[in-house]
């Protein structure tokens, strides 16, 4: 079974370990966590496509530091973290249950109603790291509806399988899926 899928990502060269999901279903691991180089030029190059938004939403944990990055680089002030855990600081939580690709267990997102708050009649543009199934980002996005929010745009770093498929999603490359020998699946 081959161990990495190489491919370029906002201009960088990465090699990304295989990783079995089912017996005859593997994924390629991408994980933005200590890659600052790939997370500066990834931000870069996603802020040169955002539609117009008045704050950015991603979900804990790994979009958290492609949406600082998006910010910082925009300029902006704010984004909004959805959490897997209520904190003790969050007041008025909205919460939403997901299941996704790279987790084998249900999990929630919640968000603090200050945040909601802020999100009211408002634009909010859908940052995450990787879009797969779209569990994650339909998660999200009940969040921002039951904040009274409208979702104006999702962007991703990578669209995974059939995710890039969908007209709704702006991406910097597509990822496959791979079978059991680390092939990727057209």
């Amino acid at each position: 079974m081959k161990e990495y899928y190489e491919m370029q990502i906002a201009g960088l060269t990465r090699k990304l370990p295989i990783c079995k999901l089912t017996q005859d279903l593997c994924i390629a691991g991408f994980v933005i966590f200590g890659d600052p180089d790939l997370t500066v030029a990834a931000a870069g190059e996603l802020v040169k496509r955002m539609p117009e938004h008045d704050y950015m939403i991603t979900a804990e944990a790994k979009g958290i530091p492609l949406i600082h990055e998006m910010a910082r680089q925009a300029g902006e002030k704010k984004y909004i973290l959805a959490r897997k855990a209520e904190k003790v600081y969050m007041r008025d939580v909205f919460h939403v249950t997901v299941n996704s690709i790279t987790t084998r267990f249900q999990q929630t997102l919640y968000l603090d109603g200050a945040d909601a708050a802020l999100m009211k009649g408002k634009k909010i543009l859908v940052v995450d790291d990787v879009i797969s199934t779209g569990e994650s980002l339909k998660a999200i996005e009940a969040l921002v509806e039951a904040a009274g929010g409208t979702v104006c745009g999702r962007m991703t770093i990578l669209a995974e399988g059939d995710a890039a498929k969908r007209d709704d999603i702006i991406y910097l490359e597509k990822l496959p899926m791979f079978d059991s020998e680390g092939e990727p699946l057209e």
